[in-house]
């Protein structure tokens, strides 16, 4: 049985096809080709095909493979009842029951793989009544003449910040000034040579 194929031509990167009528049994590389149909260029999408020659193998029972059939139905030749329509493919979705659209509302959350942080639920707000709603009014007015009053304590901290710094400062240069007397002291201990004593002159006798 004939079938029409297209046969890669072309340099590497670069290419191009025949349309061919062949045994279906050969491989288009092997050379046993029954005629040469036409040609197809992918990069400028151009078709060149003798019509002629097609519709007689077609009607002789040739069978076009899907690429084949594609490009002629674009090329506007009729194609006979019985050859095989080409159709989209169509990948099938893994695991379609996690798409947002086939989830419940009350459906458990999918868990998070190890390393990613869990997703953050977020919780529903019941509306306030008007009573809360004042009661968190006043809270809030006293929390601000609270704040008000507590002002003034916090300006006079710097204050006593720089009291304290100085206080410090003092103690440190009295704590060196001392230190330095007690090194002059000791120093002038060493230099004092030690007194000799003088001999015992005897008594005498009367």
């Amino acid at each position: 049985m004939l079938s029409l194929r297209l046969k890669r031509t072309g340099r590497t990167g670069h290419a191009q096809f025949r349309l061919i009528a062949q045994d279906r049994r050969f491989s288009p590389k092997s050379g046993r080709i029954a005629a040469y149909l036409g040609s197809y260029n992918p990069h400028t999408k151009k078709a060149e095909i003798d019509v002629e020659k097609i519709n007689a193998y077609l009607k002789n029972g040739a069978q076009p493979s899907p690429k084949v059939a594609k490009l002629l139905k674009k090329e506007g030749v009729k194609l006979p009842s019985w050859v095989a329509k080409p159709s989209a493919k169509k990948r099938a979705i893994r695991h379609p029951e996690k798409l947002r659209r086939n989830r419940s509302a009350d459906a458990e959350p999918v868990e998070a793989p190890a390393g990613e942080p869990a997703p953050v639920k977020e919780e529903k707000v019941a509306p306030k009544s008007a009573e809360q709603t004042a009661d968190l009014s006043a809270e809030t007015h006293v929390k601000e003449e609270a704040s008000v009053g507590e002002a003034p304590l916090e300006a006079d901290k710097p204050v006593t910040k720089a009291a304290d710094e100085e206080k410090t400062q003092e103690a440190a240069t009295e704590a060196s000034h001392a230190q330095e007397d007690k090194t002059v002291e000791s120093n002038a201990e060493v230099e004092q040579p030690a007194e000799t004593e003088k001999p015992k002159q005897p008594k005498a006798e009367g």
